[in-house]
């Protein structure tokens, strides 16, 4: 995505860690930056850091 132009966009991505649903947080270009519990709080991380969330399934 960062390529696109887009580095203000994180992207939400449903992981498996342990056994355990998370939702794991990746900048544009792939990065993981962080990994949460709930979809909900991904989405809030993203909000709080100014960027756009985009969720990918």
């Amino acid at each position: 995505m960062r390529a696109l132009g887009m580095e203000y966009v994180a992207y939400i991505k449903e992981v498996v860690v342990d056994g355990e649903e998370a939702f794991a947080i990746h900048a544009a270009d792939g990065t993981p930056m962080a990994l949460t519990p709930d979809r909900d709080m991904a989405i809030t991380a993203v909000l709080e850091h100014e960027m756009v969330p985009a969720l990918v399934h």
